[in-house]
């Protein structure tokens, strides 16, 4: 995979201070998607993930704060437990994921800009 090529990321957070929290949750809104309490989506290349990342780690501190980011696979199955945005049975695939969170961000889903 190439260092410019715009994927979808999940980003999830386990902040201990509310200013911190509130630090990282608005810096993260201008860069993901929030898609639950604590967790976003970005579509973005792994050299723009490693800046967000970066960015992050300015604002936590790494003794008490948990900041993860996974890959969401190209071909992948979710499980959804309780209230969901979507109507029962009906997913997002990684296509899909990436078109909603480019579009939530006002960015190309092709190019990631």
């Amino acid at each position: 995979m190439s260092l410019s090529e715009p994927r979808a990321f999940l980003i999830a957070y386990d902040i201990a201070d509310p200013t911190r929290l509130a630090r990282v949750h608005r810096y993260l809104k201008t860069v993901a998607t929030d898609v639950q309490y604590s967790v976003f989506a970005a579509v973005v290349s792994p050299r723009e993930l490693e800046r967000i990342l970066a960015e992050l780690a300015e604002r936590i501190d790494a003794r008490q704060d948990d900041v993860r980011a996974y890959p969401v696979p190209r071909r992948s199955h979710a499980v959804a437990l309780g209230r969901q945005h979507l109507p029962e049975g009906v997913f997002l695939s990684d296509e899909q994921l990436l078109g909603l969170v480019a579009a939530a961000l006002g960015r190309d889903s092709e190019t990631g800009s």
